[in-house]
Order: structure tokens, then C-alpha cells, then sequence
């Protein structure tokens, strides 16, 4: 569950990036760069870890 809400935030982010150019996460976490990145990182690996999973967990694409 925490993996799906970072890839949200991140997926969130990003569109508030193109559409506004509003970086959400520097916004909120700018005074402190290294939890900004931490956060970054922290969607990185979700990212990863639900598409290395997602098989089992779809029910469209799973057995």
C-alpha cells in the first residue's frame, strides 16, 4: 500500500510539473533537499517494486 500511494505522489507531482510547472515535492520539502531526495528515491523504488509485481497483484494481467 505505501508503494502504490509514493508512485501516486510521484505520478502527481510529475503532471503538476507539466501542466503548472509546480514541483509539489520542492515546494513542501525545499528547505530541506536531503528528505526531497530521500522522497525521490523513496518513488523510484516503488515504482520498481509495484511493476516487478504487478503480475500477481492485477487481476487483467495476472493467471
Amino acid at each position: 500500500m505505501a508503494a502504490f500511494i509514493l508512485v501516486v505522489v510521484g505520478a502527481i507531482n510529475w503532471g503538476l510539473v507539466a501542466l503548472l510547472g509546480l514541483n509539489l515535492v520542492d515546494a513542501v520539502l525545499g528547505s530541506m533537499p536531503q528528505l526531497a531526495q530521500l522522497v525521490y528515491i523513496l518513488v523510484g523504488a516503488s515504482g520498481v517494486y509495484l511493476l516487478t509485481t504487478h503480475m500477481g497483484d492485477c487481476k487483467a494481467c495476472g493467471k
